[in-house]
């Protein structure tokens, strides 16, 4: 008995699709990507009460400290990463998102982003999530991220919860 007989088709086609390539695309944060953006925000909403919209609202577009990743398997945008700078050496994670758990798409895209940091001229990577986000606070500790002292808009905020990671 083969595979196929044993999981049925229906599982068989998802195992098959697991061996698909995520590809990173560098594009802007447009009405071309506009869905996934909105999809993370309305994660974010349902899930902690806040799409963090506000948090992305200053994107320079013609500056190539600004950068933003699309993930795409099969032409299908599954996920999402953005880096700003916080000052000459420093670049903000911002608009991370992957649309199917466990299939490595957030650590393409946060690998992709880090390599990129690293040809823009950031020597340190910092980010915030909320501390009621732990599938986020895993996975960046998972990538090497440090907690650090909360920076910014976020240093008076406990719900907040910041991570540093030198590229060094």
């Amino acid at each position: 008995m083969g595979i196929r007989e044993i999981c049925g088709r229906k599982n068989f086609n998802y195992f098959s699709k697991m061996k698909e390539t995520i590809s990173i695309k560098i594009t802007n944060p447009d009405e071309k990507v506009a869905a996934i953006i909105d999809e993370l925000s309305a994660n974010l909403y349902l899930r902690f009460g806040s799409d963090g919209k506000n948090s992305f609202t200053d994107w320079e577009y013609e500056n190539p400290k600004f950068l933003f990743v699309i993930a795409e398997i099969d032409n299908e945008i599954v996920g999402c990463g953005a880096i700003r700078p916080i000052d000459e050496n420093i670049g903000e994670v911002k608009r991370m998102y992957s649309k199917y758990p466990g299939k490595k798409i957030g650590k393409t895209i946060l690998a992709f982003l880090e390599k990129k940091a690293k040809t823009i001229g950031f020597t340190d990577l910092i980010l915030e999530t909320r501390l009621k986000n732990q599938e986020a606070i895993q996975f960046y500790q998972k990538q090497e991220y440090k907690v650090i002292p909360n920076y910014g808009k976020y240093k008076d905020r406990p719900e907040a919860v910041c991570f540093g990671k030198s590229l060094k």
